[in-house]
């Protein structure tokens, strides 16, 4: 898995910034250098956080029914992503 190309739904963790260790989930590629990030809470789907992707930390964790949603050219609700978020926290827990 190529962690400096990210992907459309993938859960990552913040680095840096006042943001940091918080889960969010990639809406959006902007460039080779930046990504649009949502958590559906403090950053909504309609105020996406511009991050760069050396300040993220992926996971193998996709969320597959917002990728579906965003691929097919639709904006997901930000309970769907609070939704994701939380499922995925419950699935890195028990893996750890």
């Amino acid at each position: 898995m190529d962690w400096s190309n990210p992907v459309i739904g993938r859960v990552a963790y913040s680095k840096a910034g006042r943001d940091k260790g918080k889960l969010f989930i990639v809406i959006g590629i902007v460039d080779e250098d930046f990504v649009l990030v949502c958590d559906g809470d403090l950053r909504p789907v309609e105020k996406p956080k511009k991050k760069r992707i050396k300040h993220l930390k992926y996971t193998d964790l996709v969320a597959e029914n917002i990728a579906e949603i965003l691929k097919s050219g639709r904006m997901p609700l930000n309970a769907d992503i609070r939704k994701a978020i939380k499922e995925m926290k419950k699935i890195l827990e028990e893996e750890s």
